[in-house]
């Protein structure tokens, strides 16, 4: 099934027989892909429902499918279950935004939940655009054949995350300062419990930051012995937490 082409749509309410794509989704189905009607392709809207389609009239602008058959999956890839266990990471932006957006990407290929792009102290750059980021989201869980879409939040100030009351979840901060308490990450997670990481900017979090970050029972962690870019440090973080989540 997942060998169809599939493609994203942002609202499903169970109950539609017919679905009329978007413009850039018929475009790229009638004129890309050149289908016609009485083929079929895949749709998820991000939230664990995978739709098996078929065209019912292939207009290249405004292309209507008849839904043939639905599937909720739990968290994971399309035909893979796991646990709803939520990996959350919270990493700062970046002054190259490329670099941020190849994080994003990354990201969403392992499986995270959600991703809160962070403003520190120290972070260079605080413009964010959030349409054209949600769109690599969306592009990146079509290409791994997911069906769960991570939440994307708009940027965050850091002690405003810090502060909130997160008690569902288990919270860690990776920082470079030498501490004798940190601990390796993948010894100090739980399969049982939701996770939260912050992940700092290239100069680290501040002091301060840090001790904030202790005062609300967040633990301090290292992701390994050598200095990592941010979103090398995302990308490691994001992999260890879902690789004991499976």
């Amino acid at each position: 099934m997942m060998n169809l082409p599939f493609f994203y749509i942002s609202d499903y309410d169970g109950t539609q027989n017919e679905i009329v794509l978007n413009e850039e989704t018929s475009r790229h189905v009638v004129q890309v892909l050149r289908m016609k009607v009485g083929e079929q392709l895949n749709l998820t809207d991000g939230k664990g429902n995978l739709l098996t389609c078929e065209i019912a009239d292939d207009n290249k602008k405004h292309c209507l499918v008849k839904v043939e058959g639905t599937r909720y999956l739990p968290t994971g890839q399309a035909g893979k279950t796991q646990d709803t266990r939520r990996v959350s990471i919270a990493i700062s932006l970046l002054k190259n935004a490329n670099r941020f957006e190849w994080f994003l990407e990354k990201a969403t290929e392992i499986g995270v939940s959600e991703i809160i792009p962070l403003i520190c102290e120290r972070t260079e750059k605080e413009k964010f655009r959030y349409d054209r980021m949600q769109g690599i989201v969306i592009s990146a869980m079509l290409q791994s054949q997911q069906v769960w879409l991570p939440e994307l939040h708009e940027p965050t100030k850091f002690e405003n995350l810090i502060i909130k009351q997160l008690d569902d979840c288990s919270k860690y901060i990776a920082h470079c300062m030498n501490e004798e308490s940190k601990m390796q990450l993948d010894r100090q997670i739980s399969k049982s419990v939701n996770q939260l990481i912050c992940i700092g900017p290239e100069g680290d979090f501040t002091k301060e930051e840090i001790e904030l970050a202790l005062k609300n029972n967040f633990t301090p962690v290292s992701l390994g012995s050598t200095r990592l870019r941010t979103e090398t440090a995302g990308v490691v973080a994001a992999t260890l937490l879902s690789i004991t989540n499976n």
